[in-house]
């Protein structure tokens, strides 16, 4: 991992798809944080590249807006943006059109010149995966992006958004493509999962403390527990969730990059390529799930209509743009086993599904309880043993439960729990998941990306649970609208003596 302090060289950040909401929600207002925070010098300039008519002035006070709205770190810092906003250009044009590259590499060449951008460039793919092929070979054929070994001190990198694919073949084939063009030193695939502050402070909780590092193993662990829960429906993305259901969308990339950081041995270093390689190996011991036993290990699940106090929620089959008769999911429970001497028969348990009772996404590790029962007499209703969950959201941070005797005259324990998030413990949540990604992709830290094996690995575990889904060999159960999911979940855990973690705030 590339030093904190450290502040990329100058480069031209291009945005292609720049009229669409992630440039104004995430990606502006997060350069802005980072100029703010001084992680950016004045030598970093921002073009966006999408086909709606617009010129320089309305592009930049469309940012400004989304800046005034969006930043983390409100209200906007005039003296700030007024440094920002005269290093931010459009150029209008058509992605097949080979003269919008010729439109571009002038702007470049301008801002080589006026800005010190020093023919660094990161290209910022905020287009859907049909474009992201014709955009490549419009920049190749502009020759605006050569190999960074043909160019010594000079990068030219590229940041491609999930989905990477939608099966292992796809993905196969999209990593194909990306090498006709780059290389894999230029490539940063980006799950912006993984630019969360607790997601990184996996490896720090495993590795930087000996109350953890000896016991993170299947002699001292009972079962490993992640939940991604959203409060929300698919909130108008009918068309797209018709397409990819919740297994593509959450599952097979941001809980698996999750489960590997769990998972994995030591690397040998902290740069990307020795963490990256240990995440693979993760992947690749992943027990493959039988076709004979899919109904102990797989739940899929659709919300149903239902009233939360007082309020009326739709069904899935209910939102615009979705069949009326529509077999995706919308939720998944699994246990999975990873077959490496570490985690032996430690079952895993994951879980994400929309239109539940609160927002949540954690993970949850359960240590067995002590060899010595010396408090069952007198405490039989202690609760779970020692446990360490680590909250990606909402209030980041982590907690450690404890057993602890109650006050007063009897011997009686209860559950305790110490713990932070990061707000009260260092004065600041820390900055956003797309602030931390694209510094680190100036900075040329792949460590926080995925790599083109950690993907098409992903991918050879959930095929078959996708043609599970396909061939209808998982029932789809229902499960209201506002509710903890459907109740064959629980079955999921108690068949191996365990439960979930309460769906409560």
């Amino acid at each position: 991992m590339t030093p904190c302090n450290q502040r990329p060289a100058g480069c031209a950040v291009v945005i292609f798809g720049a009229s669409g909401d992630l440039t104004r929600r995430k990606l502006v207002p997060a350069l802005y944080n980072l100029t703010l925070d001084g992680n950016l010098t004045d030598h970093v300039c921002i073009l966006g590249v999408a086909r709606r008519p617009k010129d320089d002035p309305s592009f930049v006070e469309e940012m400004r807006s989304g800046v005034e709205e969006f930043s983390r770190q409100k209200p906007l810092q005039p003296e700030v943006w007024s440094r920002l906003a005269p290093r931010l250009g459009y150029v209008q044009g058509s992605f097949e059109s080979p003269q919008t590259y010729r439109d571009l590499a002038a702007r470049l060449e301008e801002a080589d010149a006026k800005h010190g951008t020093a023919q660094n460039r990161l290209y910022y793919m905020a287009v859907g995966p049909s474009d992201v092929p014709t955009v490549l070979r419009g920049l190749h054929e502009a020759k605006l992006l050569s190999p960074d070994s043909k160019n010594p001190g000079v990068f030219h990198r590229v940041i491609v958004e999930k989905p990477f694919g939608r099966d292992l073949v796809s993905a196969r084939e999209l990593n194909q493509l990306l090498f006709r063009y780059c290389d894999e030193r230029q490539l940063y695939r980006m799950d912006h999962y993984l630019g969360k502050e607790t997601v990184q402070n996996i490896l720090a909780l495993r590795f930087a403390n000996s109350i953890f590092e000896p016991l993170w193993n299947r002699h001292h662990i009972s079962h490993v527990e992640i939940t991604v829960a959203e409060d929300l429906g698919i909130e108008g993305r009918g068309k797209f969730y018709e397409t990819v259901g919740i297994t593509r969308d959450i599952l097979q990339n941001h809980v698996l990059q999750v489960l590997t950081l769990l998972a994995m041995e030591p690397p040998s270093a902290l740069h990307a390529d020795a963490i990256r390689d240990e995440k693979v190996k993760v992947l690749r011991a992943l027990r493959p799930l039988q076709t004979n036993s899919l109904a102990n290990h797989l739940v899929r699940g659709q919300y149903t209509k239902a009233t939360v106090q007082g309020h009326s929620l739709v069904g899935y089959r209910e939102e615009p743009y979705v069949d009326p008769n529509s077999r995706i999911e919308t939720y998944v429970a699994m246990r999975l086993f990873i077959d490496t001497r570490r985690w032996a028969g430690v079952p895993f348990f994951l879980r994400v599904g929309k239109r539940l009772a609160v927002k949540k996404a954690e993970a949850t590790v359960y240590f067995r309880p002590p060899s010595l029962p010396l408090f069952a007499t007198s405490s039989p209703h202690a609760g779970p043993p020692n446990q360490v969950t680590l909250r990606l959201q909402p209030n980041e941070g982590v907690v450690l439960q404890l057993a602890s005797k109650t006050p007063g005259m009897e011997t009686q324990l209860q559950p305790a729990g110490l713990g932070f998030d990061y707000e009260t413990a260092f004065g600041t949540s820390g900055p956003e998941a797309y602030e931390r990604l694209l510094l680190d992709a100036m900075r040329g830290d792949a460590t926080l990306f995925t790599r083109h094996d950690e993907v098409e690995a992903q991918w050879t575990f959930m095929d078959p649970v996708l043609q599970a889904w396909q061939d209808n060999q998982v029932p789809l159960v229902n499960y209201a609208s506002g509710s903890t999911g459907p109740v064959e979940a629980d079955r999921l855990m108690q068949q191996e003596g365990f439960s979930w973690q309460p769906l409560s705030g």
